[in-house]
């Protein structure tokens, strides 16, 4: 399986420096080698990228999928020693060392990656003994985090309902994952007006709640460019990851997701679909899963 992989285009120490400040038609003067205009105007690395025909086979994987299995892209919780688990463990260390607590994953548009990111990095956080995470499902137009983890009942009360119940309790409606060390709220029954819901200042009471009740909170949020909800959302959180599908998303969509966003909450960007040879690595990770000293991991 190739786990979803992550390209750091202004180095690990630097991801929430200018980023925030640079629009997509200055990426190349800031130092960015391997990022570059596609000939058909889209930026993204030299490589492959996730093209609609392997999107259309992930879904078919996950409606084909049985019921309480988690999709098999979630490596941080199905193989914690991958190579991908690693990338999202690096991705888990830059927001620790940013001291940001609620932090939103977004895309431009949708097929990015956005909700995979937001799982694992999720999962990746809470792999620290006595860590307290949880993972918002704030696409409540469309909701995946449930059918990823392969939540029974994922239709059941969540974040919406919540919204439109006050008397309904943040721990009422947030699920508890003991295996994984994870709270999950799920988007709940879907609203008329997702946006509506998401103006409401009901939400703003939950992630506070949340916020006093959690070390992290990871919102998975829906697409920048193609409805208002997320510009609705980024008033709660700290700061955002903006997933980006390379040799996928188009310039001016990017340059249109950071323009609608306040640039001082941009942590970075997040290059998803990378397929490059990773020289040197993949055996070094082989290695280790064979000397025993992960039994548990999956390449």
């Amino acid at each position: 399986m190739r786990a979803s992989s992550f390209y750091w285009p202004w180095g690990r120490n630097h991801l929430a420096w200018q980023s925030a400040r640079a629009t997509a038609a200055r990426l190349a003067p800031l130092g960015m080698p391997a990022v570059n205009d596609h000939p058909q105007g889209r930026v993204g690395l030299e490589v492959p990228g996730r093209d609609s025909e392997s999107l259309r086979r992930a879904s078919r994987r996950t409606s084909e999928r049985e019921r309480g299995t988690p999709d098999e892209r979630l490596v941080s919780f199905l193989a914690p020693s991958s190579f991908g688990a690693e990338q999202y463990r690096g991705l888990r260390h830059i927001v620790e060392e940013s001291g940001k607590h609620v932090v939103g994953i977004t895309s431009p548009i949708p097929g990015d990656g956005k909700t995979t990111t937001a799982i694992n990095l999720a999962g990746a956080l809470a792999q620290a003994p006595g860590t307290r995470v949880l993972l918002v499902e704030a696409d409540l137009r469309r909701p995946r985090i449930g059918d990823q983890l392969g939540l029974e009942g994922s239709d059941t009360r969540g974040l919406a309902d919540a919204i439109a119940d006050d008397r309904l309790t943040l721990p009422e409606v947030v699920r508890h994952l003991p295996r994984f060390n994870l709270s999950v709220l799920p988007a709940g029954r879907s609203p008329a007006s997702p946006y509506e819901a998401l103006h409401s200042s009901r939400l703003d009471g939950l992630l506070d709640e949340a916020r006093s009740h959690y070390a992290y909170v990871v919102v998975d949020t829906p697409p920048v460019v193609p409805v208002p909800d997320c510009r609705l959302i980024a008033r709660l959180v700290d700061a955002f990851l903006v997933l980006v599908g390379a040799h996928r998303t188009r310039r001016e969509l990017l340059q249109e997701a950071l323009a609608a966003l306040d640039s001082t909450k941009i942590l970075g960007l997040v290059f998803n679909g990378d397929d490059r040879p990773r020289r040197g690595y993949d055996g070094y990770y082989t290695a280790q899963a064979l000397s025993g000293r992960s039994p548990n991991a999956r390449a």
